[in-house]
């Protein structure tokens, strides 16, 4: 088992960065692929990106790509997301979550713990 917390959140204006943090406990983190998922309010959770157990291949959603860079360092056991050129419709709550199953995980369903969440408010 794995707990995840998530650290980074908070509001920033359009057009502006911030790197979220998740920290896991255990000692098995590299066994894990990650990923990271938000949900706005009144809103399904969704896909954001997802890496892999060594880090060597990640996967984002058309609408992060070129924005949002996910990578993980397993010596720290911390799985990271910076977001660049943030803008308002990316206003969510953000969640990490970790996969026990081989290969990238691309739905809420393929993935077995999850953070809390960190809220992340970008203004207009």
């Amino acid at each position: 088992q794995v707990q995840l917390v998530e650290s980074g959140g908070g509001l920033v204006q359009a057009g502006g960065s911030l790197r979220l943090s998740c920290a896991a406990s255990g000692r098995t983190f590299s066994t894990y692929t990650m990923g990271w998922f938000r949900q706005a309010p009144g809103k399904e959770r969704d896909f954001v990106a997802t890496i892999s157990r060594s880090g060597g291949s990640t996967y984002y959603a058309d609408a992060v790509k070129g924005r949002f860079t996910i990578s993980r360092d397993n010596a720290k056991n911390t799985v990271y997301l910076q977001m660049n050129s943030l803008k308002p419709e990316d206003t969510a709550v953000y969640y990490c979550a970790a996969r026990a199953a081989y290969g990238l995980g691309y739905s809420p369903y393929e993935y077995d713990y999850w953070g809390q969440g960190t809220q992340v408010p970008v203004s207009s």
